[in-house]
């Protein structure tokens, strides 16, 4: 995609010109692959320009909750959800996971919680701080992280994370032992050939088979693959 200050989707419009991060294919694929079937209450964490929390609404009529620690991104969410057709179905709030997770009224609250957190744990910083927080694990930690997402989800919730594969793995070992367990993996490639560019895996407190699934994102001639053109329908002007 493209680092244009807005993008367009059928019903709803990205502005992204005060983010560090941008609206991203996996961001796309993510949102609209996520499950939704029967919630009734959602916590995006992370949600930076809201693109995410957005997608699901479009879906749902479920109440969704979006926290988002940097201002920029923040303001940025308030906007783009405030000019949209959900704004009364989303709250955003500029905190902490960590913080929004000790708050009494919000704990064991959510049936879906998601997020597409940072992951760069040995990379080289880039010079922007807010892009830092954005890429890196400085801010929200993985033990953080699945510490907020235990006090705040339901006894029958699930937890649906978007990591590169290296990354995934090191959270599914930090999660296992917590008693989240993996139950559904979407793989995410460019093309069919092509290394694994992200990994979108379902957690609940059932332990049980792994379900394993692929998305290729184009066929060899670089059109879009039907599965991804199926999966964004409902989201891209151009399909």
């Amino acid at each position: 995609m493209s680092a244009n200050t807005h993008f367009s989707f059928k019903q709803f419009i990205v502005h992204q010109d005060q983010t560090a991060m941008k609206v991203t294919t996996d961001a796309c694929i993510f949102g609209a692959y996520t499950l939704i079937d029967g919630t009734k209450k959602i916590l995006d964490i992370g949600t930076g320009t809201g693109l995410v929390a957005m997608m699901l609404a479009q879906r749902t009529t479920a109440q969704i909750d979006a926290v988002e620690i940097e201002n920029s991104a923040y303001n940025q969410a308030v906007t783009n959800i405030q000019e949209s057709v959900f704004k009364e179905q989303i709250n955003v709030f500029n905190t902490s996971i960590q913080l929004f997770s000790t708050r009494s009224e919000q704990q064991n609250q959510y049936d879906l919680i998601v997020s597409n957190p940072p992951f760069f744990h040995n990379h080289l910083k880039a010079k922007e701080t807010t892009r830092n927080n954005s890429l890196h694990t400085d801010t929200l930690s993985f033990e953080d992280l699945i510490r907020s997402v235990l006090r705040l989800i339901s006894s029958v919730g699930t937890f649906v994370i978007l990591l590169p594969l290296h990354e995934s793995s090191v959270f599914e070992e930090l999660s296992i032992p917590e008693g989240l367990y993996p139950q559904k993996k979407l793989t995410i490639r460019h093309r069919k050939d092509t290394k694994i560019l992200r990994i979108i895996t379902t957690f609940g407190f059932t332990k049980t088979q792994t379900q394993e699934e692929n998305l290729i994102i184009k066929n060899p001639d670089e059109s879009y693959s039907l599965a991804f053109e199926m999966l964004l329908k409902d989201y891209y002007l151009i399909f």
